[in-house]
C-alpha cells in the first residue's frame, strides 16, 4: 500500500491490557481492495494481536431509510460471511458508530478507520479520535483512505475549479496508487467473546425488527453486495462495454451501473479500474472506452471527493457554487416560470413533462435514474420551482430519499453542476440566465427518448 493512504492520528505504546486490534469498517464495507483491513491486519500481525472488525448500524442514519439499509445490509451479510470464514472476529452493533466503538477501545492496542468524506462521517471519526486522546492515550490510530484511487488530500490541497484543473493532477498520480494485490492472512484467529446485535442471515426479518425510515420500500431491481456488484462489472465488459460510448442515450442500457456499489463501499474503485485495464489487455475492451470509462470513475468522481471535501458548504444553497452562479440566479429571480410545481406534484410525476414523468418514476421504483436523465431531471425542477434556492432543496431531499447511491459526494457535486459548479457560464436566457439549459427537444434531437419513457412505463428490470 501507498503510505500517502495512511493518516497517522496518534501513537501509541503497548500495555498488558491490550488484547486486539481494531478496524472500524464504515465506509468501505467489503473484504477485497480494502486497504483499511489490510493494513488493520498487518498491524495485529505485527504485535501478534486478533483483530476486531467493528461496525455501527445507526438506524437514525441522515436521510436514510429502507431502501439504503436493505442495500446496505445485503452487503453486510457477504462481508461477515467472509470474515467468519477467515474467522476473524466481527461485532455489528444497533448503535450510532461514533458512540459504540468507544467500549471497545479500553482493550485495543490499535484502532485503524476508514475515511469518510461528508461531514457527519468527519464528525464521527473525530469524536472518537477525541475521547481517545483523553481517556485511551495509548492507543495507536491511523485512518486509511481506501475509498477513493488517490487519497483526496493527496490529488490536490484546495477546491479545484473544474476537471479540467484537477484531470493533469491525478492522472500523473493514480499509477502510484494501484497498490493492492490481496489481502493479507491473519495470523491469530483467537475468538473473542463478543456479542453482535443484530443476526444478519436473514435480512428481511432484521429489516422488519428495525426502527427506520419505511416511506421508501427497497428496491427490486438492484440489490447489494460484492458479489452482485461484481457479476454487473463482468457483464458490462463482456456485453456491454462495446457500446458505451453510445451510454448516453437513456434508452439503452449501457451503463455499469457500478455507482450504488461505490457509494456504500461494497466494491473499490481501484478493484472497477483493475478489472477495465485487465480486460483492456486481453482485448475485451477498446482503449476510447477504457479512457471514457476512467474519465469518469477517477476524475469526474475524485473532483467530487474534492468538492465535498475543501467546500464546506457543499450541501448548502448559499455555499455550493460559484459567484457567478449566484450572480445570474439573483438577477432572474423574478423571471417568469412558465410552469410552477409543488414538490408533491414532482415527487409523483404530476407534471406536463413526459421524460421528467418517466425519470421520476424510474428514481422512485428502482432507485437509479439513468445519468443523463439525471441532468436533466434536475435542470427541469430549477425551471418549475419559485425560487432557485427551494429547487435545490427540493432536489438535493428528493436524491437522498430515492436513489440507492443518494447522500453521497457525486450526489452534491452533480447537483451543484446543475447551478453552475464545475461548469463555465453559458449565454445568458430567461430563468436559467448563465446557467447551463436543457429542454426537452433535445431529448428528442438526441435520442429515442420515447423508448426510454416505454422502458420505464413497463418496468425496470434486473439487470
Amino acid at each position: 500500500m501507498n503510505p500517502g493512504r495512511i493518516i497517522h492520528l496518534q501513537s501509541g505504546k503497548s500495555n498488558a491490557n491490550q488484547k486486539y486490534v481494531i478496524y472500524w469498517m464504515q465506509q468501505a464495507q467489503r473484504i477485497h481492495f480494502n486497504h483499511a483491513l489490510n493494513h488493520a491486519i498487518e498491524i495485529a500481525n505485527h504485535k501478534n494481536l486478533p483483530l476486531l472488525v467493528f461496525f455501527g448500524l445507526s438506524t437514525h442514519y441522515p436521510d436514510a431509510n429502507e431502501r439504503h439499509f436493505a442495500f446496505m445490509l445485503e452487503g453486510l451479510k457477504e462481508v461477515k460471511a467472509i470474515l467468519d470464514h477467515f474467522k476473524i472476529n466481527v461485532v455489528i452493533k444497533l448503535i450510532s458508530p461514533e458512540l459504540g466503538i468507544i467500549p471497545y477501545l479500553e482493550q485495543a492496542a490499535a484502532l485503524v478507520m476508514d475515511y469518510g468524506y461528508l461531514r457527519h462521517q468527519k464528525q464521527w471519526r473525530k469524536h472518537v479520535l477525541d475521547v481517545a486522546k483523553v481517556q485511551y492515550p495509548d492507543l495507536h490510530i491511523d485512518m486509511v483512505d481506501t475509498d477513493a484511487i488517490v487519497p483526496v488530500r493527496v490529488s490536490s490541497d484546495h477546491a479545484e475549479y473544474g476537471a479540467y484543473t484537477l484531470r493533469p493532477k491525478i492522472t500523473k498520480l493514480y499509477p502510484l496508487y494501484r497498490d493492492f494485490s490481496k489481502i493479507s492472512i491473519l495470523k491469530n484467529i483467537q475468538a473473542l467473546e463478543l456479542m453482535s446485535d443484530v443476526d444478519l442471515t436473514d435480512i428481511d426479518s432484521l429489516l422488519a425488527k428495525l426502527d427506520i425510515d419505511r416511506s421508501v420500500k427497497r428496491s427490486e431491481t438492484y440489490h447489494g453486495g460484492y458479489i452482485e456488484a461484481s457479476r454487473l462489472i463482468l457483464l458490462f465488459i463482456n456485453q456491454k462495454s462495446s457500446h458505451y460510448l453510445e451510454s448516453n442515450d437513456p434508452s439503452t442500457d449501457y451503463t455499469s451501473l457500478m455507482s450504488m456499489y461505490i457509494h456504500f463501499g461494497q466494491i473499490s474503485t481501484l478493484d472497477i479500474m483493475e478489472r477495465l485495464f485487465l480486460a483492456h489487455d486481453h482485448g475485451q475492451l477498446e482503449g476510447q472506452v477504457l479512457d471514457a470509462y476512467i474519465e469518469q470513475l477517477l476524475v469526474r468522481r475524485e473532483l467530487a471527493l474534492n468538492y465535498v471535501t475543501y467546500v464546506k458548504g457543499y450541501d448548502k444553497f448559499e455555499e455550493m457554487t460559484e459567484p457567478w452562479a449566484y450572480s445570474t440566479m439573483e438577477k432572474h429571480l423574478f423571471d417568469q416560470r412558465p410552469y410552477l410545481y409543488t414538490k408533491f406534484e414532482l415527487e409523483q410525476s404530476q407534471t406536463h413533462d413526459p421524460y421528467f414523468n418517466a425519470a421520476m418514476k424510474e428514481m422512485r421504483d428502482t432507485g437509479y435514474m439513468h445519468n443523463y436523465m439525471r441532468m436533466y431531471w434536475a435542470k427541469k425542477i430549477i425551471e418549475w420551482m419559485p425560487t432557485y434556492q427551494e429547487a435545490y432543496q427540493t432536489t438535493i431531499a428528493l436524491n437522498n430519499k430515492y436513489f440507492i447511491d443518494g447522500r453521497d459526494p457525486n450526489s452534491y457535486a452533480s447537483v451543484a453542476w446543475c447551478y453552475g459548479k464545475h461548469d463555465r457560464a453559458w449565454t445568458e436566457r430567461e430563468v436559467f440566465g448563465k446557467l447551463r439549459y436543457m429542454n426537452s427537444h433535445g431529448l428528442e434531437r438526441k435520442f429515442e427518448i420515447q423508448a426510454y419513457v416505454d422502458k420505464v412505463n413497463r418496468g425496470i428490470k434486473r439487470p
